[in-house]
């Protein structure tokens, strides 16, 4: 059983609660560097992989459930990673209220939940709405990096995407720097399905 206690590190944490209107990334941070977005980041995987990789590029998580976000928190701060923060908050909202117009260099949302059934799918990150707020929030030719294991829901980023053709642009997806050979992403969620024999589907887009 893991007993390990999870610690807070306020220099990792960014409180919602805290925040009014649009956020100064440059404060946040504390430079000038570029940064990106990741929607969704469970246990933290990625922004600890890539952090560790690109330590000159600043990363931003957003996750709402609650012990995920304590789980990375402290993931993160174990490692003494300085370019992380991460907020627990809903991402959409957080988007639209406290992310200034072309400040974010990329996203990263890799296998969101898919809320499966039809009644949940307005549940869905991916949305016309959030979408045209993550258009709004990227520099010109950001990137939009997506993963996910669910072929119905991929079918659906398609068309949602479709809508936006004379702003995005598809483009090759970047693996993240703790994919191995086999893997798309090298996330926890990933590695669970690859031993399911599921395949993992990828978008990826830049801005116009």
């Amino acid at each position: 059983m893991n007993t390990k206690k999870l610690k807070e590190y306020d220099n990792v944490a960014l409180p919602s609660e805290n925040i009014e209107g649009k956020l100064k990334l440059s404060d946040v941070f504390g430079r000038k560097n570029a940064v990106h977005i990741e929607v969704g980041s469970g246990k933290g995987t990625f922004l600890v992989n890539q952090a560790a990789a690109f330590p000159d590029t600043n990363f931003l998580g957003i996750e709402w459930a609650n012990k995920f976000y304590r789980h990375t928190v402290d993931r993160i701060g174990r490692r003494g990673l300085g370019n992380v923060r991460i907020i627990r908050t809903e991402a959409g909202l957080f988007l639209a209220r406290n992310i200034r117009s072309s400040s974010v260099e990329c996203f990263h949302i890799y296998f969101p939940d898919p809320w499966p059934k039809r009644s949940h799918h307005k549940r869905r990150f991916i949305s016309k709405e959030n979408v045209t707020q993550i258009i709004r929030c990227l520099k010109k030719n950001g990137l939009i990096n997506i993963a996910t294991d669910h072929e119905e829901y991929f079918h659906w980023m398609q068309d949602i995407f479709a809508y936006f053709a004379e702003e995005l642009k598809p483009t090759e997806f970047i693996k993240p720097a703790g994919a191995k050979e086999n893997e798309q992403v090298g996330t926890n969620y990933e590695r669970k399905y690859i031993k399911q024999n599921k395949k993992t589907f990828t978008l990826a887009f830049q801005k116009i």
